[in-house]
């Protein structure tokens, strides 16, 4: 994690730290840390059962699509009766008009 600093250069600044906050502000400081450190865990975490919720969801989308066709395929088509064609009033009304 400190790859570069090593147990020197941490303890200089955390005695600068102390020099700049005292010592009563340390406790503050430290559960002020602990609580954004653990709020993002908390955020990432719930990001990640969010994520993984919307892909089971598109996962089971994906499962159903192609049930879908099978379902309607089997169903035969129901039979309608031929229609009569019959000439709409207006025409009937010109015709007897004529007349």
């Amino acid at each position: 994690m400190f790859g570069s600093i090593g147990f020197t250069e941490l303890i200089l600044v955390l005695f600068i730290v102390l020099i700049i906050f005292g010592a009563g502000k340390l406790p503050q400081l430290g559960e002020g840390l602990g609580k954004a450190i653990k709020g993002f865990k908390k955020s990432v975490h719930e990001a990640e059962a969010i994520e993984a919720e919307a892909q089971a969801q598109a996962q089971n989308q994906t499962d159903m699509a192609p049930q879908m066709p099978q379902q309607v395929a089997a169903q035969p088509a129901p039979m309608t009766p031929p229609v009569q064609m019959s000439i709409p009033e207006a025409q009937v009304a010109a015709q007897t008009s004529k007349a």
